[in-house]
């Protein structure tokens, strides 16, 4: 199937780039190229690209700056402030399970709000943990960017349920092919009317 999507290169704009689908392995691929981490999630990774595309700066390893941080870090209270910049440490999620209970876990809001909230004491964090997983339990969580096939075959089968895996794959590579959203519309059903090329051989991907 042909495909205009362009391939990922430094002089592409961060709105071009956001505009199309690109495999795990197109990105790491990218970030190889050009000196950039490659490690972290695939939202993590395409975060990271945008950021060089728009400023060109490639981001300094930090990992000696946070294990020499973790290393001074005062004993953790209740009324103790939580420090600006925080770091994740061994040190933290050692606390938080001694005050929560050990299925404690440094979930992405959790890490969010204690970046976020610099000064407030980590009673404050303890109460923000327990309030987040209480509200994951009550809503159904957003699916990560990088489950995006997942959720397109999910709505896929919810709007024909009569229609097989094939035909659902079929559609989803015409849609990540194409600029724009990944998510499934009608309009996508379209793509089983048009001729594949070579092998016709549909490919599955979760990322």
């Amino acid at each position: 199937m042909e495909t205009n999507r362009p391939e990922i290169t430094g002089e592409m704009d961060s709105t071009t780039f956001l505009g199309y689908y690109y495999l795990k392995e197109e990105l790491v691929l990218f970030c190889r190229k050009n000196g950039l981490p490659v490690s972290g999630s695939k939202t993590e990774i395409t975060e990271r690209i945008v950021k060089f595309l728009d400023t060109g700066s490639v981001p300094r390893p930090t990992s000696t700056k946070a294990r020499r941080r973790a290393k001074t870090i005062p004993d953790l209270t209740k009324s103790g402030t939580i420090e600006a910049d925080l770091v994740c440490s061994e040190k933290h999620r050692a606390f938080f399970r001694k005050e929560i209970g050990a299925g404690f876990s440094f979930n992405t809001a959790f890490q969010r709000w204690l970046k976020s909230n610099a000064g407030k004491t980590y009673g404050d964090a303890i109460t923000a943990y327990r309030e987040i997983m209480a509200e994951k339990k009550k809503q159904k969580q957003p699916i990560d960017r990088q489950f995006e096939y997942n959720t397109y075959i999910r709505d896929f089968f919810a709007g024909n349920p009569g229609m097989t895996l094939k035909d659902a794959v079929r559609c989803w590579n015409y849609k990540k092919s194409m600029k724009g959203s990944r998510k499934y519309e009608p309009e996508d059903l379209s793509a089983l009317t048009r001729q594949t090329s070579g092998s016709g051989k549909e490919t599955q991907d979760g990322c």
